[in-house]
């Protein structure tokens, strides 16, 4: 199979996109409720007052994604819904909904995808410092404990923080988003080193009181690359933007990542924020680096990236006309393969896109359906190299469409429609749209569908196989053997390999070499890395070996390659001509 047999297929909301009941039932105020009520702050001075009406329409709700066959529903907790000063006495009323809610989606046979804070933070801690009080991992930590006390006997996947970057990039930085601040870099990277915090402490609260055993993760967004083209040098420089970090934003992966999965700061962060970075003592890094079952991305569009004559990332800028979406985000289903595999390779967790879809102009038509032909196109262009990216090699366990219905988009207010639902917000009446009954079609056959819009379909690769290519790809850096390979996979040796030639093509100890000289080569790229370590780090037993296969298959010696990519000793190279912005920001 090309997608998993447990591949998890779902869609995504969020609380205050859709739920409505601002105020009803003992719900208190977030810091969304204050910004959307200020003039010129959101689209036509919309607000998620009523949004999609789904606190009391959840059933309707759920009784459609059963219709569709979602297997997964992600979508957050209200923080001021089941505590609505943030830090006080929970809400019965709150409580009870989101039983109603989840109890709801067992009977329907979807799996709860919970998310811990999805931007509406409550409007009484705000007014107490927000992300910037050094007690606010503290009062998210209470109301995760609170969350996992009530809910956890039936919930079992978690996503603790949505798109920090934009909470902190958006939110805190340039204040186009709530609560509308404008900080400079120092604060920013104050408030971004609490979430952290937050995440950590919400971490320990799930593992040791979870009821069942859980799998947790976050939802980031970033920046994405997609090189040129598939040589190394352009391969090498889309990789080197998506793992960098840039002077004066938090818009990246690594400060993020690394300190997650890594348990400290990217030392390159750290040199280019300098003195920005907030003081902390080392035992924070204690509660920030949690084990985490996953990597949760919201995967939208990506920047096409190549290598300049000096090696250094370039964009490269698409043509007039290019295929945008309603929201003049650049359709670039090539992300959806680079994207997971770089964030895979470097941080060598399990992948699942937690968000991506895109915005449309869709309406009911005449004959009483939304026919979004677009949607369709888009997702299959980027389900497809999603798939592309399984086949070899990258570990992705599940996909969660953007968005379950059309909903309220933050400071676009109701202007798009990225729902595989629609929504008339002034009757509330739901219609599933065209691209829904498609995504069910996608769903029921575990992803065969998509083979109808390839050439005659792709093959079907077998899982001995595409788990092969997953290995080399996360075993590249050590020296292993087709034995090794083959008892993973709890196979003959010779089986192993006739499997292989026979679906690729290739041998598989050809293969192996192959994989290993590409990565020696992206080492190489460095050119004071020696090449007695490059071999070390690409899985050769030696220099000679590493010189004897690097020849054969590229007719150079490691040192000739090296050769092309140093540069004299007193002149640096150019910075990357890259300007880094947040696709989520209106002047993106």
């Amino acid at each position: 199979m090309i997608f998993p047999n447990n591949f998890t297929w779902g869609a995504s909301t969020s609380a205050y996109q859709i739920e409505g009941a601002w105020n009803e039932d003992g719900k208190g105020p977030s810091i969304w409720d204050m910004f959307s009520r200020q003039p010129g702050r959101v689209w036509e001075g919309h607000s998620g007052k009523v949004a999609c009406d789904h606190y009391h329409r959840y059933k309707e709700d759920v009784a459609l994604m059963a219709e569709i066959g979602l297997k997964a529903y992600r979508f957050s907790f209200s923080w001021t819904r089941l505590i609505p000063d943030g830090n006080g006495t929970p809400n019965k009323a709150g409580l009870e909904f989101y039983d109603r809610l989840i109890n709801a989606l067992l009977e329907r046979k979807i799996e709860p995808w919970a998310t811990l804070f999805h931007w509406d933070f409550p409007l009484a801690l705000f007014l107490r410092g927000g992300w910037l009080n050094p007690d606010s991992s503290k009062w998210f930590a209470r109301y995760v404990s609170i969350v996992i006390e009530h809910f956890s006997d039936r919930i079992s996947h978690w996503v603790t923080f949505n798109d920090p970057q934009c909470v902190i990039g958006l939110g805190h930085q340039t204040g186009e988003y709530a609560p509308g601040l404008r900080l400079d870099l120092p604060e920013a990277l104050l408030a971004y080193h609490n979430c952290l915090l937050a995440h950590g402490r919400a971490v320990e609260a799930i593992r040791s009181k979870a009821k069942l055993k859980p799998l947790v993760g976050w939802s980031s967004s970033g920046v994405l690359c997609y090189p040129d083209s598939d040589t190394p040098e352009d391969i090498k420089a889309a990789r080197q933007i998506t793992l960098s970090v840039f002077p004066g934003t938090v818009w990246n992966n690594c400060w993020l990542g690394d300190a997650v999965v890594f348990g400290h700061y990217p030392e390159e962060g750290l040199k280019v924020y300098g003195s920005a970075v907030p003081n902390y003592p080392a035992s924070d890094f204690k509660i920030i680096h949690q084990p985490v079952d996953f990597y949760g991305c919201n995967i939208f569009l990506a920047t096409r990236i190549k290598a300049d004559a000096n090696g250094n990332p370039v964009e490269v800028h698409l043509p007039a006309g290019y295929p945008d979406t309603h929201h003049l985000w650049k359709q670039t289903p090539e992300v959806l393969y680079w994207g997971p595999k770089f964030l895979s390779e470097n941080y060598k967790l399990p992948i699942i896109v937690t968000e991506n879809g895109m915005s449309n102009c869709d309406a009911v038509g005449l004959d009483g359906r939304v026919h979004d032909p677009g949607r369709i196109e888009f997702m299959t262009r980027y389900l497809l190299q999603l798939r592309r990216a399984i086949r070899n090699g990258v570990d992705v366990r599940g996909y969660f469409t953007w968005s379950l219905m059309d909903c309220f988009e933050w400071v676009e207010g109701y202007k798009h429609r990225f729902g595989l639902i629609h929504v008339d917000y002034e009757t509330q009446k739901r219609t599933p749209k065209d691209s829904a009954y498609w995504y069910k079609e996608v769903i029921s056959s575990n992803g065969s569908s998509l083979d109808k819009y390839t050439d005659g379909g792709e093959p079907p690769q077998p899982y001995i196989v595409s788990e092969t290519i997953r290995y080399i790809n996360n075993h590249r850096n050590t020296s292993f053997n087709i034995k090794d390979i083959a008892q993973h996979l709890r196979c003959h040796p010779d089986f192993l390999s006739r499997k292989f030639k026979k679906h690729t093509g290739m041998e598989l100890s050809f293969h192996i070499r192959k994989n290993r000289v590409e990565y020696a080569k992206e080492l190489l790229t460095n050119p004071k890395t020696l090449i007695d370590e490059v071999a070390e780090q690409s899985g050769f037993t030696d220099r000679a070996h590493l010189t004897k296969v690097f020849r054969r298959i590229t007719g150079q010696t490691p040192g000739q390659y090296q050769r092309q990519f140093r540069v004299s000793e007193n002149k640096e190279a150019p910075a990357p001509l890259i300007k880094i912005s947040n696709p989520r920001s209106r002047h993106a």
